[in-house]
């Protein structure tokens, strides 16, 4: 069995510190703790990235056909510029120019798969209530109110970047925040949602906590 010694020696004293203080000192059992919240982690990060890539669709879909109605062309991202705030605005330019790397052509496919979950986030927030929530992106979250999609998915993201900082999660509610992953899934799509909770695998490991 690895020993905590041999963790700090492999990721540093400082990281695996908050684990040890977590078990009251006691080294096998802050050992086992570091695993499990390494699992437990790349569980979420499972189930969140379905749930993120299903919510930017909803939305980009939502989007582009107000924007094809409205403009004529489903670049939606091109015609909200007056709308935005600069640090929208320079997302969207930075997920441009990713998208078009190595002279690809840029297609609004191309941009919304790098547009991250943050950015949807801020564009689900209050000042956008009498403007693109209106305007179309409220079809996306059938029923829903656009501030409880938005402290949904802004809880969600902080998870993520948790997760993606490789943060430990283990002193979270991560059983709450995995029923609200599922629930924003289901909201945008109950068929998706269902096929999501399916394959997750983080519940189980809760079950196991160390």
């Amino acid at each position: 069995m690895t020993s905590l010694p041999d963790l700090e020696s492999w990721f540093s004293t400082d990281r695996v510190a908050p684990y040890r203080d977590t078990c009251n000192g006691d080294g096998d059992q802050a050992a086992a703790l570091y695993a499990w919240n390494a699992e437990l982690s790349a569980a979420m990060w499972h189930t969140l990235g379905h749930v993120e890539v299903l919510v930017r669709n909803a939305l980009h879909r939502e989007l582009s056909t107000w924007s094809r109605h409205r403009y004529g062309t489903d670049r939606w991202y091109l015609k909200i510029a007056r709308l935005i705030s600069d640090n929208t605005r320079l997302d969207i330019n930075t997920a441009r120019r990713r998208a078009t790397r190595n002279g690809r052509a840029e297609t609004a496919g191309r941009v919304v798969a790098e547009l991250n979950l943050g950015f949807w986030r801020y564009v689900l927030a209050r000042r956008y209530d009498g403007t693109l929530w209106r305007y179309c992106m409220f079809r996306a979250f059938p029923g829903k109110r656009r501030a409880d999609v938005e402290r949904a998915v802004a809880n969600l993201h902080v998870l993520r970047n948790r997760i993606g900082h490789h943060e430990p999660i283990h002193n979270r509610p991560i059983g709450e925040l995995l029923t609200l992953a599922l629930r924003v899934a289901s909201w945008t799509n109950l068929a998706a949602g269902d096929w999501i909770a399916a394959g997750d695998t983080a519940r189980e490991l809760l079950a196991k906590r160390p």
